[in-house]
């Protein structure tokens, strides 16, 4: 058993906001931002956590302290990949021991199936414009249960195409949304889209928080 002292994670930043996408969008929210990530996306808006992230190493118990001051029972573990942080399940434990609402956004690339069940899973599928479909994990889709959420960014019409039939072939038991990537396709074309070809248990997500601090990369 690892002693608490001894645990510690590469953090890039620590902040409060609110949820800008997601099941919980809207909610205020402590989040967690992890350095690193195992997959390199055309369109990833935080390249401050993965390329050379300046970080600091923080220690569980510190980390901990910090959550529960903000007051706020719900957490968003997010990176980066916060699934190749060595002790990120020690972290979720003590977590949900201690009350709080976790969620978590992974890339779809790494097993999701060791993850708590009390735990919200917020997964992406890299769609082919991203250049990193290659890496997804499918067999994840089938661990995604009811307050889960399966995200594919979407940012041409063959990403619209791939998200129809990967919905086709596994018929998810989760939430599932369509995101678009800024400046490459207009949400009223993934709008028309849904509804031509009958995704009717499918949403249209924004994240709110670029509509609402469009000039705010980081804390937000």
């Amino acid at each position: 058993m690892h002693k608490a002292k001894n645990i510690e994670f590469n953090v890039v930043e620590k902040f409060i906001s609110i949820e800008g996408e997601g099941i919980r969008s809207g909610y205020p929210a402590v989040f967690i931002r992890f350095a690193g990530c195992n997959l390199n996306c055309s369109f990833c808006d935080t390249r401050y956590a993965n390329e050379n992230p300046e970080y600091e190493k923080i220690e569980l118990d510190r980390l901990l302290e910090f959550i529960s001051s903000t007051q706020i029972k719900r957490v968003t573990l997010t990176g980066g990949e916060p699934l190749i942080q060595p002790y990120i399940y020690v972290l979720i434990e003590k977590l949900l021991l201690s009350g709080f609402e976790v969620n978590i956004e992974t890339n779809g690339s790494i097993p999701i199936e060791h993850i708590p069940r009390d735990v919200i899973i917020t997964m992406d599928y890299k769609c082919p414009s991203s250049g990193m479909e290659n890496k997804m994990i499918l067999d994840n889709i089938k661990f995604l249960g009811p307050r889960d959420v399966l995200k594919f960014v979407v940012g041409t019409y063959e990403d619209l195409e791939t998200a129809k039939r990967l919905l086709q072939v596994f018929n998810p038991k989760c939430n599932v949304f369509f995101s678009p990537v800024f400046g490459k396709i207009q949400p009223r074309e993934i709008v028309k889209f849904m509804l031509d070809n009958k995704l009717f248990d499918a949403r249209i997500q924004l994240q709110l928080h670029k509509i609402i601090w469009p000039d705010h990369q980081r804390g937000v």
